[in-house]
């Protein structure tokens, strides 16, 4: 009888000095992961772990490192950030997790992506109780990966690059003016003032037009008359009338001798406190913003006259060099250039090209629907105005849409050796580096894109890229392409993204494969299933792709 009872006492003992001496092992009940499946961003695959201790778990003198591993199907291993925990009667500065009720903890982990959709995700553990290393066994926390963020390197492959604009305007406002100056409390036109040049100008501007042989249309002829504000209201008033009068009057007299009909509108000003203020602002004068800010001091015009007054009396630059310039009358033609129509630049173009602007030759080429015959007429504008970088910058849009990646990257470069600062072409070198995964080179490049025309849009595949979908989505605003539908899946703005993708210009596999994953997330599987088998019609390869994407699982390939 003692024999027996001394044996299982020390039984007992044996049991509890082994379960002092392990840690043993955690279940997947222990951990949420978030995603699950887990899912790519940026080329990476992030993942928060949320987990718990149990009670009596986390042994006093206990320290445990959790180590995320991301499996592939290849038997690659990939491994996340760690973290480490201790217990109560540990000198260090990590997370202490209590021996009596356990506890939670959160930590984030990012792995790189492979490629590899059938990827599982483990938790293993170094732990040691004391100076003694302890076994915890690996546990299975997730299953695969949804790579659709990946799908943004197919996407771009029909996103627009940027085209640098033609500056050609057909019809443009001009204007040409005249200014004719009186001597002070006079309003009787000096020959000497009809002689000076501006004047001249102004007379030879009408017979241009009245002859039309350069396509000008005239709109009107202003006439503003005015007086400097150092007199009182009621002369100046009087004055500035008459300078007026008289203007016009030469105005319709030069009209008259040309045989020209057009409209004359006058106005005067009897006190020209704008101009008077413009041209001390622009002067040398010492103390003009004395002057300036005395003058806002006062908003009666008596008081203001008072003031221009004194002032004229202590800085003879006023009464010598601003006062003169505002006894005046300003003569305005308002016209237009008219340039070539789209048929008679379309013609010139097959007839004598040399004869263009380049500027018509850049709106000739945007003219045309047919790439090919764009780029025809940009390459002739590259032999006729070599050091303009626009027209080799937009061959390679062209190239780029064809999907002759080296030639847009040829001709990209030989814009930047004719012009180093050529916006789009730092946006389109930055296209290409998306293409090949390049982040950081994309963001590089576009970052020296400011101003560049269709730049939203570069950057929207470049917030795609980094996995900012909400920007993208801003960034891609109206646009309709499959870059635009990807970040709005993305972006979980299902409505949206399926407006874009109806109205994609030239909609490919691509854009079928995206119908389908955004009706698979819709819950419409028939739908899905149309859709993924008329992206395999047009593109096989996405057979094998669809064989292993998370998203498209329930659907019947």
């Amino acid at each position: 009888m003692q024999k027996k009872n001394y044996l299982l006492l020390s039984a007992a003992s044996l049991m509890l000095l082994t379960s002092c001496s392990k840690l043993g092992a955690l279940s997947a009940d222990n951990f949420t992961v978030t995603p699950n499946p887990l899912e790519t961003q940026a080329g990476t695959v992030p993942a928060t772990i949320n987990g718990h201790f149990p009670e009596k778990y986390m042994k006093k003198k206990a320290v445990v490192t959790v180590i995320p591993e991301l499996r592939y199907s290849n038997g690659e291993v990939v491994q996340g950030n760690t973290a480490t925990f201790q217990g109560e009667n540990v000198a260090g500065n990590d997370q202490t997790i209590p021996y009596k009720v356990g506890g939670n903890y959160t930590m984030k982990t990012n792995f790189a992506y492979a490629g590899d959709n059938k990827a599982e995700m483990y938790l293993t553990f170094e732990a040691r109780l004391g100076s003694k290393q302890v076994k915890v066994p690996e546990v299975k926390v997730a299953d695969g990966i949804i790579a659709t963020s990946e799908l943004y390197r197919r996407a771009i492959t029909t996103a627009n690059a940027a085209l640098s604009p033609d500056a050609y305007q057909r019809i443009t406002k001009k204007k040409q003016e005249a200014n004719i100056k009186f001597l002070i409390q006079q309003a009787n036109l000096r020959k000497s003032e009809l002689k000076n040049n501006s004047v001249q100008e102004f007379v030879k501007m009408l017979k241009k037009i009245n002859d039309d042989r350069e396509g000008l249309n005239l709109d009107n002829v202003e006439v503003s008359a005015y007086a400097s504000p150092d007199g009182g209201y009621s002369l100046n008033d009087k004055l500035a009338g008459q300078r007026q009068k008289v203007s016009e009057q030469y105005v319709n007299q030069e009209l008259k001798k040309i045989k020209m009909n057009a409209p004359v509108d006058a106005k005067y000003t009897a006190q020209d406190w704008e101009g008077f203020q413009e041209l001390v602002q622009a002067s040398d004068i010492q103390d003009k913003d004395i002057i300036l800010r005395v003058l806002s001091m006062y908003k009666d015009p008596q008081e203001r006259e008072q003031q221009i007054r004194n002032i004229s009396q202590a800085f003879r630059e006023l009464a010598d060099g601003i006062l003169p310039q505002l006894r005046r009358s300003r003569l305005t033609i308002n016209y237009e250039t008219i340039g070539r129509s789209d048929e008679q630049i379309i013609d010139q173009l097959k007839t004598d090209a040399t004869k263009l602007s380049i500027e018509e030759v850049l709106y000739g080429a945007a003219l045309k629907d047919d790439a090919n015959e764009a780029e025809d007429i940009y390459k002739l504008a590259t032999r006729i105005y070599p050091n303009d970088a626009r027209a080799y910058n937009n061959i390679a849009t062209i190239e780029y849409a064809k999907g002759n990646y080296a030639a847009a990257k040829e001709y990209i470069q030989k814009a930047q050796s004719v012009s180093a600062n050529l916006p789009e072409a730092a946006a389109n070198l930055g296209m290409l580096a998306l293409m090949d995964g390049d982040i950081q080179k994309a963001e590089q490049y576009i970052a020296s894109a400011t101003g560049a025309n269709g730049l939203a849009e570069v950057l929207g595949n470049l917030n795609l890229a980094k996995g900012n979908y909400a920007q993208a989505e801003q960034d891609f605003g109206e646009t309709y392409s499959n870059s635009a539908a990807l970040a709005q899946i993305l972006n979980k703005n299902y409505a949206l993204a399926d407006t874009t993708l109806k109205y994609v210009k030239n909609p490919d596999a691509t854009t079928d494969y995206l119908k389908a994953i955004l009706f698979a997330r819709m819950g419409n599987n028939a739908d899905a299933a149309e859709a993924l088998r008329n992206a395999i019609s047009k593109d096989s390869s996405l057979a094998k792709y669809a064989a292993n994407d998370l998203e498209l699982v329930k659907v019947k390939k």
